[in-house]
């Protein structure tokens, strides 16, 4: 049985992280191709992109809970936890900026994760029907935002981006660092607030009712279809593929490919059928709602199995409960990994890893303690609340 402290926590949620935090992994180990194919692979077509959109999902939900879920907590109350969130962001933050001082190929999300925390202050008093506007309009302009500024900021700042993971001394670089950050890296933050705003509504629903749960099942399954239906046309029979296949980076890259793996490192500022992707990691508004739909999806599930399989979901539910420590060990352990000769089997290394974090959850919890990276955040996030008060 799990605790009382674990069921307060809504263990689907920790579920969802869980599943969050197994996909990223299975997308740094296995190959995103099959081996001397163009063909996606089949960690590739499940985890691309959907993964880390559902760990933002969940971050943002994360902080609808901590500011009262569906009972906004009072105007006073929102002050101390803006204050919270604040410097738990500045501690995954600085996380982020050691991690990303290791040698890995892994683009680290954690120094944007604190960012997104911080962009989502201004948000966290509104109610649902007011973030979920928000989430949709931010959803479809902020795609066109970012194509818009990305040719001024090519032109204007140099480089226009870091080129790998934050590192303490790209600090001294603020207008390059700002740039990656919000639209040239790899989790743009003005496009991947609209996450943290999906999430942030969903959170202030009453997600303990069985209705709220079924309804995030079927509403995120049909808008995760839906986008890939509207693509689809848009790039099939009105001809978007053709017309982006003639572009400079369409013509170079083995586009048709990509759409189902990553748009990573494609330049898409030549062509405004680029906003008509819904490819992993592209940043479109169909990519967004698509990814955002499964995110929904996977939580309303999550959600739905712990009512009556709690126990089932354990290994999820406790791994998901510690996903800042675990992630920051399998950064580690990958920039370790990383630099065998020869490169061990993936399957090895993932359900190694696996095995250990889910062990490392269920002990945590019954021991009814934290991890330590956890505490370290929440610890900072209860000194900084206090200090309203002092």
């Amino acid at each position: 049985m799990v605790s009382g402290k674990v069921t307060r926590r809504l263990s689907g949620v920790d579920a969802a992280r869980g599943v969050a935090l197994f996909g990223m992994m299975s997308t740094h180990i296995f190959a995103l191709y099959v081996p001397g194919t163009a063909e996606a692979s089949w960690v590739a077509l499940v985890f691309s992109g959907r993964a880390s959109a559902l760990f933002a999902v969940v971050a943002g939900l994360g902080l609808a809970l901590l500011t009262g879920g569906n009972r906004i907590h009072h105007r006073n109350a929102i002050g101390m936890d803006r204050r919270g969130i604040a410097a738990r962001a500045a501690v995954i933050m600085v996380i982020g900026l050691m991690l990303g001082g290791l040698e890995t190929n892994i683009a680290i999300i954690l120094f944007h994760y604190g960012v997104l925390f911080l962009l989502a202050l201004p948000f966290v008093s509104m109610p649902f029907r007011r973030l979920l506007w928000w989430a949709a309009g931010w959803l479809l302009l902020s795609p066109v935002a970012a194509y818009l500024l990305r040719p001024w900021i090519a032109e204007t700042v140099n480089p226009p981006s870091i080129g790998g993971n934050p590192l303490w001394e790209t600090l001294l670089e603020p207008a390059t660092l700002l740039a990656d950050i919000t639209v040239t890296g790899y989790y743009p933050a003005l496009q991947w607030l609209s996450y943290i705003l999906i999430g942030m509504a969903i959170g202030r629903l009453p997600l303990r009712d069985k209705r709220v749960q079924l309804g995030l099942v079927v509403s995120g399954a049909t808008l995760a279809v839906a986008a890939k239906l509207v693509s689809g046309y848009l790039l099939g029979p009105l001809g978007g593929l053709a017309a982006l296949l003639q572009t400079p980076d369409g013509s170079r890259y083995p586009l048709a490919a990509m759409m189902s793996v990553s748009l990573t490192g494609v330049d898409q500022s030549d062509s405004w059928w680029w906003l008509a992707v819904s490819a992993p990691h592209s940043g479109s508004p169909l990519d967004l709602l698509h990814t955002g739909g499964t995110a929904a999806l996977v939580i309303g599930l999550c959600l739905l199995a712990t009512r009556r399989f709690e126990s089932a979901l354990l290994p999820l539910s406790a791994a998901g409960a510690m996903t800042l420590t675990l992630y920051a060990v399998h950064i580690w352990t990958m920039s370790v990994v990383d630099a065998q000769t020869p490169a061990p089997d993936p399957a090895l290394v993932y359900w190694g890893q696996a095995v250990v974090f889910v062990v490392l959850g269920i002990l945590f919890q019954r021991i009814n303690a934290r991890g330590p990276l956890e505490l370290l955040t929440s610890g900072a996030s209860r000194a900084a609340r206090a200090g309203v008060n002092s």
